[in-house]
């Protein structure tokens, strides 16, 4: 089939691999909150990386909630399916972040999330990042319809995010995630409500 010819089964095909690596994504953050309702007294939760994991939890659905806006996109390239395949890549990463395989070597969430703090923060940053590309992939058209509080957002996210990264003190971190939780929700609720 010729790479150039408009094919509606193109964006399914694309679809599908997107789902597998966020419904990964989901899965990671579901399992690993699952794992401290089970365990809660050997878990030593820490609300902080549990706001961080709603957080990633809300960029990962609104990730695949508007990634549909890539169905405009008739002729795909393998350089756009690689990197779409790359950006969902990001988001399963934050997400393992918050969540290792094993916690050996850590007393619980707080020491190990703010051991990784600089790790988990990088990935939200670059996902931010991204995200310009990915909007732009969209079309100019679909780019300046969501006007200057979209690259406003970004970079303010960005900023949080590298704060969060750079400074440990508690209060700082509450911060942080109150101002990352607040823009993200009303990022969402004001401009993608609605397909």
């Amino acid at each position: 089939m010729d790479g150039n010819i408009p094919s509606p089964e193109v964006f399914t095909h694309v679809r599908v691999i997107i789902g597998i690596i966020l419904g990964l994504s989901i899965s990671r953050l579901l399992t690993g909150v699952a794992r401290i309702i089970q365990h809660p007294l050997r878990k030593n939760i820490y609300p902080i990386h549990l706001g961080w994991v709603f957080f990633t939890f809300l960029t990962v659905v609104h990730f695949w909630w508007f990634e549909f806006y890539l169905h405009q996109t008739l002729v795909w390239k393998f350089e756009a399916y690689l990197f779409v395949i790359f950006y969902a890549s990001l988001h399963f990463l934050a997400c393992g972040m918050l969540f290792p395989d094993s916690m050996d070597g850590y007393s619980g969430y707080e020491n190990y999330f703010m051991s990784r703090r600089a790790w988990f923060f990088g990935l939200l940053m670059a996902i931010f990042l991204v995200d310009f590309a990915d909007t732009a992939m969209k079309g100019r058209e679909h780019f300046h319809s969501l006007g200057p509080v979209y690259p406003l957002r970004n970079l303010f996210l960005i900023s949080v995010c590298g704060a969060a990264a750079y400074l440990r003190e508690q209060r700082m971190q509450w911060l942080f995630l109150s101002l990352a939780l607040v823009c993200q929700l009303v990022f969402i609720l004001i401009q993608f409500d609605t397909i």
